[in-house]
């Protein structure tokens, strides 16, 4: 029931605003990719994504628990959403260079995360290592995968070649004045991105195995 002032006008009833955890939590995720994709682990500051995040540091504080416990669920995060995209990879290593490309053209904030953690973090235990390692030897078994099926050869090391995709797909982006030496482009360039597409597709061809490339 409203309450009457003073002047005799009716007032509304205060109502609580109520609390969604789940989505502060995605927030304060959102602003710390951001906040450690452009500083690192060590740069990031907790102010700057609990003020992005439109929250303060207590709350933050309160369901990560502390800036490393922040950084390995965003860290959790990121895995969880590249485990999705590699079950909707395409099985044909033809297209999967291509596809792992223009994955990390989409997911730039990522790559900047591993080169940070790999300038700032590199003596520290990982974060999510073993769950990470388990994503990559599920990716090494899909190029085992190939090679039993003739579409790669069967002399090259899973490991190895794991290491190679990754290579090939993020380098450009990992390292743009390497990309404009190169190539005299920016990997942020449709035109380059086109161009590496379609040699990123060449060079799988090129591996296939002679029966397969005859097939």
């Amino acid at each position: 029931m409203p309450i009457k002032s003073a002047g005799g006008k009716a007032v509304p009833k205060f109502k609580p605003v109520r609390r969604d955890p789940a989505r502060t939590k995605l927030r304060i995720l959102a602003a710390a990719l951001e906040e450690f994709s452009r500083q690192g682990f060590a740069g990031g500051r907790v102010d700057v994504i609990a003020r992005r995040a439109g929250i303060n540091k207590r709350m933050l504080y309160h369901y990560f628990g502390d800036k490393q416990g922040l950084f390995r669920e965003v860290m959790h995060r990121k895995m969880v959403q590249r485990e999705a995209w590699l079950v909707g990879a395409p099985e044909d290593p033809l297209d999967i260079l291509a596809y792992w490309f223009q994955v990390a053209c989409n997911d730039t904030e990522w790559v900047r995360l591993l080169e940070w953690e790999a300038l700032q973090l590199a003596d520290a235990p990982l974060a999510n290592g073993a769950k990470r390692r388990a994503s990559c030897r599920r990716f090494m078994e899909r190029i085992r995968k190939s090679q039993r099926l003739g579409r790669m050869p069967k002399d090259f090391d899973a490991g190895q070649m794991a290491l190679t995709m990754m290579a090939l797909t993020t380098f450009p982006l990992a390292f743009p004045q390497m990309t404009w030496i190169a190539t005299g482009m920016l990997p942020t360039d449709p035109k380059f991105q086109r161009q590496r597409v379609k040699f990123l597709s060449q060079f799988a061809a090129a591996l296939r195995p002679a029966t397969q490339s005859a097939a």
